[in-house]
Formats: structure tokens, C-alpha cells, sequence
């Protein structure tokens, strides 16, 4: 009863209102922005180089934490699923939704650091809880967010990436009933060792593991490719020919190619929901527009890069997509095809690590959102409690059915969107006027430094006074 009421609001959710407000809302930023998304690219590169401008993280390590979140097991698992239940048309709207989604996030991310505050160790925190009380006046739909970030982020999408990683192991011929008691319990260990570290370890593991996975994981990609190249053309001209296929869409739109490819692109790169704004707000940088910029390119290494790397590896293995396969298993066996065992056992490697640097990304964000809920920095006994929990909670993910875990995520997920999507289109002015100050700089060949007052938030702000 419960897993069917929450499928059925699941779709409804992702059928009539978010595939909306997400389109639109990416479309509105890239023209107010002149598509900042490519203007503004190569910069966005740059700045990575920077280092730490004062206290806090560096705009790579914040890039790195919420990029850890982004490239999780919805890489694999999820462009999997898009494929097999929606077609290859999906990919094609996975692209669109990355394309304007970066224009999202840079929004998003640049008011984050604009409505920042100090935190007690000397760096800072902040988020949409924060830039929607501070400029919004809003405590109550602040404190609303942070309650659906934590059910998302601690509850949802741990569980998810937890599963996954169990569901990786599905296919071996030992796996038995104990399994998901023992992977889940080493993963729990393992999660425990590093979230009880803080925040500086977790961005220094973050950090070192995802440039890692991500590298060696289109570098397989592209030589799966690059072995089946004959079969590309006609998978790219399939991508395209089913993602137009509109009588397929409007004939039910619930399982087409755009439903899913969409569905699957925001939970992939969730520009726009609310949670990579967490993460940019802890980097140290002289101006807010160059953590937007950052945070704008983890989109495109998310999406663009990553997932399409999956996409490419399994379609053009010549192996065909079916329901029966959907998840792990199918890009498992694409890989499998080409390089017998070796494929689903680094695919089971790959999935371990995203499923891991998924976990501590997400937790990052929610460590941000239980501060914002006290009002002050979270005791050690709060924050001791408020760790074996997401240990727990991560523990219990791996025991739990399948179609229930991503429907859940899906929904509370959907809440954060709806939350995050119209504050930020409310609130984008401080935005737009950061970024006109950032490229006004860079033609007089300064390196931007914000000042609030320059935009007209004098006092505004408890940073750039």
C-alpha cells in the first residue's frame, strides 16, 4: 500500500509539475545568464586553479564534495534504468537537462555563497536554508527545506547508493541471502571511519577518489567505444530517432524516453534541487560568481561526461536493453561482453566507489542543514548521535526492495525542487548582478573581488562587507 501510494506520487510528480518548473527554470536562467553555461566555460576551469582565498575549503575541494554527491551510483544504476524502461532516446534528454540544469546551478550556487555564514572553525556554511531566511525572510520554508533535505540526502539517496552497491553484487553466483548483511555492514564501517572525521577528511577523501573513479572510469568507457566504434553511428542515430518519437511520448508520457531521461538527469545532476548549494558555500574564494562557475561545470562532469559514458559503454557493447536487466546488472553484462569477468568485476568496483563518495557528499550537505536547524554548532554528543545514525541508515539500505528505495528518493527529492526552484527564481537578481560585477572586472583585467555593496547588499550579507 505504502510503495504503491509513493510510485503513484513519484510520477505524478515527475509527469505534471517538475518536468516543468526544471526545463523552464533552466531555460529562464541560461537567457537572463546569456548562456553563462558556455560563455563562461572556460573560465569556470580556471578558477579551479585558484587557491583558497582566507579560511575554509578551496573551490576544488567544494567542487569535489559536490561532485562526490552528483557521480554516485544514479551514474550507472540510474542511466541504466533510463535506458532500459525508457529507451535510448533517454540519453538524448539526460543532455538537455544538463545543458540548462548548469545554468541552474550556477543560480543556485552563486547565492549560496552570497548569504553565506561564518561557522565556528573558522570557515563558513550555508545553502538554500539560509538564502531563503536571509533574503526571503522566510524561517519556517527554510527550516521545511532542511527537513526534506535531511530525509533526502541521510534517508533517500544513502539508502539508494547503498542498495545499488548490493544490487552490483547480484550477479556472482555466491550471492545469497546474507550478502546485503555483510556488504552493507562493511560499507556502514567504512562510511563510519570516514563521516567521524569531519569535514576536512571528508573533503580530502572526496577530493582524492573522485578524480580517481571518474578518470578510470571513462577511460574504460572509451575504450569499450573506441573497440565497437563501427556501432557508434548507429547508436547516436538511434538516441536522437527515439527521443523525438512523439507519439510514443504523449501516448504515455509516464514511460517514455523524455520522462525517464529527465527523471534520471535531475537525480544525476540535481541542478536545481538545492543540495550542491551546500557544498559551494564552504569554499573560500574572492568572489561568489567563481563557486556558481564551479558548481556549474560539476553538471557537465556529471552528466555530460559520465553518465554519457555509461550511456556509450553499454549501447554500443551491442548488447540490447531490457526491463529485465535495468540497474547495475545491464551495464554489468554490456561490459561483460567485451571483457568477460574482469567487466562486472570493475563495474562492481566502480559502483563501490561511487556508491561511497555518493554517501560522504551527501552527508556533507546534511551536516550543513542540522546546524542550520539548531541555530548553532551542533554539540559532540548531537553530532556523535546524528553520525551512527547515518551509519544505521546507510546499513539499512541495503536490505530494502528495490522499486521503493528510488521511488522514495524520487519524491522527497521532488519536495526539495519545488522548495529550492521558485526561491531561487525569486532571488536570482543578487545573482545576475554578481556575475554582471564578475565579467565587468575580468574585462579590466582584475581578479574579481566581491564587495555586497557593489549590488546593493550593504549589510545585507555576513560575509563581503
Amino acid at each position: 500500500m505504502v510503495a504503491e501510494l509513493i510510485s503513484t506520487l513519484s510520477n505524478w510528480l515527475y509527469t505534471y509539475i517538475l518536468v516543468i518548473l526544471l526545463l523552464a527554470a533552466g531555460l529562464y536562467f541560461t537567457l537572463r545568464t546569456r548562456f553563462v553555461q558556455i560563455r563562461l566555460f572556460g573560465e569556470a576551469f580556471r578558477v579551479l586553479r585558484e587557491k583558497t582565498h582566507g579560511d575554509g575549503v578551496s573551490s576544488f575541494q567544494a567542487l569535489m564534495i559536490s561532485t562526490a554527491s552528483r557521480v554516485g551510483t544514479g551514474n550507472i544504476a540510474g542511466v541504466s534504468i533510463a535506458i532500459c524502461m525508457g529507451g535510448v532516446g533517454a540519453v538524448f534528454w539526460m543532455w538537455v537537462v544538463a545543458l540548462l540544469g548548469g545554468a541552474s546551478a550556477f543560480i543556485e550556487s552563486t547565492l549560496a555563497q552570497i548569504y553565506k555564514v561564518r561557522d565556528g572553525h573558522g570557515g563558513s556554511r550555508g545553502g538554500p536554508a539560509y538564502y531563503i531566511e536571509r533574503a526571503l525572510g522566510s524561517r519556517t520554508l527554510a527550516a521545511v527545506f532542511s527537513v526534506c533535505l535531511l530525509v533526502t540526502y541521510l534517508v533517500g539517496f544513502n539508502m539508494v547508493a547503498s542498495f545499488n552497491l548490493v544490487d552490483a553484487f547480484s550477479r556472482y553466483e555466491w550471492f545469497s541471502l546474507r550478502t546485503p548483511f555483510v556488504v552493507g555492514g562493511i560499507l556502514a564501517v567504512v562510511t563510519a571511519v570516514c563521516i567521524f572525521g569531519g569535514g576536512e577528511r571528508l573533503s580530502k577523501v572526496t577530493s582524492i577518489l573522485v578524480p580517481l573513479m571518474g578518470g578510470a572510469y571513462v577511460l574504460v568507457a572509451l575504450i569499450m567505444i573506441a573497440m565497437h566504434i563501427r556501432l557508434l553511428p548507429s547508436v547516436i542515430a538511434a538516441i536522437f530517432q527515439n527521443a523525438f518519437d512523439f507519439q510514443a511520448i504523449f501516448g504515455g508520457f509516464t514511460g517514455s524516453a523524455m520522462m525517464h531521461g529527465i527523471k534520471r538527469g535531475l537525480f544525476s545532476n540535481e541542478a536545481g534541487v538545492g543540495s550542491a548549494p551546500n557544498a559551494a558555500a564552504a569554499a573560500s574564494v574572492s568572489h561568489p560568481v567563481k563557486q556558481g562557475l564551479a558548481q556549474m561545470l560539476s553538471v557537465f562532469l556529471d552528466t555530460l561526461v559520465i553518465c554519457t559514458a555509461t550511456a556509450f559503454l553499454c549501447l554500443c557493447s551491442g548488447v540490447a536493453p531490457t526491463p529485465a536487466l535495468k540497474g547495475v546488472p545491464y551495464v554489468q553484462t554490456a561490459l561483460a561482453s567485451t571483457f568477460g569477468t574482469a567487466g562486472h568485476w570493475f563495474i562492481t568496483g566502480a559502483t563501490l566507489l561511487f556508491a561511497f563518495t555518493t554517501i560522504l557528499g551527501n552527508y556533507y550537505y546534511c551536516e550543513s542543514n542540522l546546524q542550520y536547524l539548531l541555530r548553532r554548532d551542533a554539540r559532540r554528543w548531537e553530532m556523535t548521535l546524528f553520525r551512527l545514525v547515518a551509519v544505521l541508515i546507510v546499513f539499512q539500505g541495503a536490505q530494502l526492495d528495490f522499486s521503493l528505495v528510488w521511488d522514495t528518493a524520487d519524491v522527497t527529492m521532488g519536495a526539495m525542487t519545488l522548495i529550492n526552484l521558485p526561491a531561487i527564481l525569486l532571488l536570482s537578481k543578487p545573482a545576475l548582478l554578481a556575475l554582471r560585477d564578475y565579467v565587468s572586472q575580468k574585462r579590466q583585467g582584475k581578479d574579481p573581488v566581491f564587495q555586497a555593496a557593489d549590488i546593493g547588499l550593504r549589510d545585507q550579507t555576513e560575509f563581503w562587507n
